[in-house]
């Protein structure tokens, strides 16, 4: 009985779990190893964090390094599952290889004008994790999907609202995240969205070529987790593999033929249970042509039916 329960919650659990990506667990996987550099370095914890301050002290390198910076615990297990969740279907459209590099360019942007704004303001207040390049995704993801509604928690809402839902969430329950800089991320992942960055964006041809270095090589031997390739084609392939079922694993049902006629001439035969005759030949009309009169006749003489003839 145990071990019953126990399949039956490791089947839950598997089908909620999202398909692990590999650029998604490598983001991941770098926040980890830098809280840990940070824990037994002992850092201060605003060392690699944004602010007035990459202006002010010209720390250019916390643009890119930002994101990976986590002050606690609990705010880097926090962001690792929102990312691991929410930001998948991105690298899935996009490719591993053009993923990681939409993810450092958001960051630059979004550090750009938030440290700017954080200048003009009396008070600075440093952010940093992995929160802001999440929304700016799932505000990108919003502007591509099919679907017109959301829902969360039985709630039905506009799909374009809900990186602002996440916003209200996430705001309060992940620590340490700054109002104005998921906002600012919001409105980037929007304007990605519509195009207006491509002058700085990485083109499928460019990627393509990136993915046969050899850190991309090793990268796709991972097992458990999925490289998404950057042409379009093989993405298809690599998300959407074909079903080529063994013979005989699905039922194949025989139908019936055509009706026809079982004459003297014509021995019936059976066709997989079926009886038929081996040709369906009509009866001649009496002027030499073939009617539907004729026809409908000779189907219900099959059937069984008889006719009167005519006095």
């Amino acid at each position: 009985m145990q071990t019953k329960n126990f399949n039956e919650l490791f089947r839950v659990l598997k089908d909620v779990a999202p398909v692990v990506t590999t650029g998604a667990l490598l983001l991941v996987l770098f926040s980890c190893v830098l809280f840990g550099i940070q824990t037994y370095l002992n850092l201060p914890q605003e060392s690699l964090s944004i602010g007035a301050t990459v202006f002010q002290s010209g720390h250019i390198h916390r643009l890119f390094l930002y994101p990976f910076h986590h002050r606690t615990l609990p705010q880097l297990l926090l962001n690792g599952t929102a990312l691991l969740f929410l930001c998948g279907s991105v690298e899935k459209g996009f490719g591993t290889v053009r993923f990681l590099f939409l993810f450092l360019l958001l960051a630059s942007i979004i550090g750009v004008f938030y440290s700017f704004l954080d200048l003009l303001q009396d008070v600075s207040q440093h952010t940093e994790g992995l929160l802001p390049l999440i929304l700016a995704c799932v505000a990108l993801t919003t502007l591509h999907t099919k679907m017109t509604k959301g829902f969360l928690c039985g709630v039905s809402f506009p799909a374009v609202a809900l990186p602002w839902v996440l916003l209200v969430i996430c705001t309060v329950l992940i620590p340490h995240s700054v109002l104005l800089c998921n906002v600012i991320a919001i409105l980037i992942g929007w304007v990605y969205g519509n195009g207006w960055l491509s002058a700085v964006d990485m083109s499928e041809s460019r990627a393509a070529v990136l993915e046969k270095i050899l850190l991309f090589k090793l990268l796709k031997n991972i097992r458990g987790v999925k490289f998404v390739p950057a042409s379009s084609q093989e993405r298809r392939k690599t998300l959407l593999p074909q079903i080529n079922p063994s013979p005989g694993s699905y039922p194949v049902q025989a139908y019936a033929p055509l009706p026809s006629i079982t004459t003297a001439n014509t021995p019936a035969t059976v066709y997989e249970g079926w009886p038929h005759s081996a040709t369906f030949t009509p009866p001649p009309h009496p002027h030499g042509q073939l009617s539907a009169q004729s026809v409908g006749h000779s189907c219900d003489h099959n059937h069984g039916h008889s006719h009167g003839t005519k006095q």
